[in-house]
């Protein structure tokens, strides 16, 4: 029973590449020791394991974030991290499993929010907005398009020529068939400067597992897949 398919949920993994790519020192915000240490080590799994060993891995990495949280509850950045992290593993592990995960990252996607709504350049609204148009809605899980239009379109309010804001506002778009609006913000993503051009020659595998590969400091044109909104029609519970 896959209600979360791992190559729609792996779009939350790319959130958290682009904002190791620089957001989090983006506008001079400054993020904790512990903060460091989990995107560092987010970066090495996504990078250098494989993926029989990734599952684990992220599993591993939560407990480190839910430690990192629980030492700082009231800092927005960790508590976006931890979501991040979590949607990382809720993308590798599919299922139901990944269903509770995903929820957990809303929480703290939401309450990151509520602390500091401008954090890492809006990022939790940004994050939000994609875990909203890539999870089934009811009555499997909360996706709701609406809603992800609206907390994208408040993510590039905030950051107008992030990448990760334009990227995810695109592939939102491009889920739409809004094709002409798609192509357009996933342009400005592309051309979009700072310190996530740095490096971009680094290639990784693309998440579709299809053998092309990605540079690892921008998004990719192929946009990815998301889950089958009306799923539980196909396959009924039971």
């Amino acid at each position: 029973m896959n209600l979360l398919r791992a190559d729609a949920l792996r779009v939350l993994g790319l959130g958290a590449l682009l904002l190791l790519a620089g957001l989090a020192q983006a506008a001079g915000q400054a993020v904790s020791p512990a903060v460091v240490q989990i995107r560092d080590r987010w970066a090495q799994i996504n990078y250098q394991l494989p993926k029989s060993e990734r599952q684990a891995a992220f599993e591993a990495l939560a407990g480190q974030a839910a430690q990192a949280r629980q030492a700082q509850p009231r800092d927005a950045a960790t508590l976006i991290w931890e979501g991040i992290v979590l949607s990382s593993w809720a993308g590798e592990k599919g299922g139901m499993g990944a269903l509770s995960l995903v929820k957990q990252a809303r929480a703290d996607f939401e309450a990151a929010l509520k602390l500091d709504p401008d954090a890492l350049d809006g990022s939790a609204y940004t994050s939000l907005g994609a875990l909203y148009y890539q999870v089934p809605g009811w009555p499997l899980g909360f996706g709701n398009d609406d809603t992800a239009r609206q907390m994208l379109r408040k993510g590039l309010e905030i950051n107008p020529d992030g990448i990760d804001a334009n990227y995810f506002y695109g592939d939102f778009l491009r889920d739409q068939k809004d094709w002409a609006g798609a192509a357009a913000a996933l342009q400005k993503a592309l051309a979009a400067p700072g310190p996530h051009r740095a490096g971009a020659g680094r290639q990784r595998p693309a998440p579709g597992g299809r053998g092309e590969t990605e540079t690892s400091q921008r998004p990719p044109c192929r946009p990815l897949s998301r889950p089958d909104r009306d799923w539980a029609h196909a396959h009924p519970a039971g």
